[in-house]
């Protein structure tokens, strides 16, 4: 087994980072777009890239106009009850602008760069009130490992919470405006050298899938919660295999990732690219197993 220790800092050019709590609005983006921005974020590759393919978002299959639409039968903890609920995961290239860090409107800008956008969504019935996660995350099509930026939102009858990590120069800018007291609105600053836990369903599609890694990287925990406490962040261990037959619904790749003692989340991904997630546990009793997958233009009536 192989063990990696490494700091995981990427350095990156200044750019402005405008409007940066806007949504990004939905639609294909024009395959045609893949020469300006480039350079605004130049890839710096760490030890931890030798176990990832940086090129896996690269794949023409993106370039369709189309998006990859997953939905999972779930399971999440509220109120000490295990809830049924439906996770729907839409992964889709776009092309943002670098003026206000949200997907453009106009493909004649100068400063546009790729992106691969992830929306996980769900609502979670209860016995009282249904409860609503959206989480947007964005990473430049050029490196998996690094997001560049993510909004976290969640609406319940006590009230709604939103969270945004953007990327800086030096590190990222996570804001914050909830209902709870003491976590009402604030700002703190993280280091690069973090994997989002809400990112590790697109993130590890991209490793170089073997029965050889074992590596360490540093995890954010879940940022799908109505709570905006300071987030905890674990040196967690990452091991791949071949998953066992009938582990998953077809021939899986096993990834397990040991958060700390008695913090372990699994997940099975497709042994065929683009290595689709098909199943996931967690330690704290959240599942998912993939129910449909299909590729379609969801923004078009």
């Amino acid at each position: 087994m192989l063990a990696c220790s490494f700091r995981f800092a990427l350095r990156f050019c200044t750019g402005a980072l405008l409007g940066a709590l806007l949504l990004p609005g939905c639609g294909p983006s024009d395959p045609a777009t893949e020469r300006a921005g480039a350079d605004q974020y130049p890839q710096a590759l760490t030890p931890l890239h030798r176990y990832f393919n940086v090129h896996w978002a690269q794949h023409k299959r993106w370039d369709d106009g189309l998006a990859e639409v997953a939905t999972y039968a779930a399971q999440r903890v509220v109120y000490d009850q295990p809830r049924a609920y439906e996770l729907t995961i839409i992964t889709v290239k776009e092309d943002f602008n670098r003026a206000f860090d949200v997907k453009t409107d106009d493909y004649q800008r100068e400063d546009l760069f790729a992106v691969m956008k992830v929306n996980e969504f769900c609502q979670i019935p209860t016995d009282n009130y249904p409860y609503h996660y959206l989480t947007s995350l964005f990473f430049r099509r050029e490196d998996p490992l690094q997001l560049h930026k993510m909004t976290s939102s969640s609406q319940e009858w006590c009230g709604n919470t939103f969270k945004a990590l953007t990327q800086q120069s030096q590190g990222y800018q996570l804001s914050y405006n909830s209902y709870w007291d003491g976590q009402g609105t604030g700002q703190r600053t993280l280091p690069l050298d973090v994997v989002l836990e809400d990112a590790l369903p697109y993130t590890l599609r991209s490793l170089r899938f073997n029965d050889e890694p074992l590596f360490e990287l540093n995890v954010l925990e879940t940022q799908q919660t109505s709570k905006a406490a300071e987030p905890k962040r674990y040196r967690a261990e990452v091991r791949t295999a071949r998953a066992a037959d009938g582990e998953a619904p077809r021939p899986a790749w096993r990834v397990s990732v040991r958060l700390e003692r008695g913090k372990d989340n699994v997940y099975w991904f497709d042994q065929q690219y683009p290595h689709l997630l098909l199943k996931h546990t967690a330690w704290d009793g959240r599942t998912l197993l993939l129910k449909t997958e299909r590729r379609y233009a969801y923004w078009q009536h």
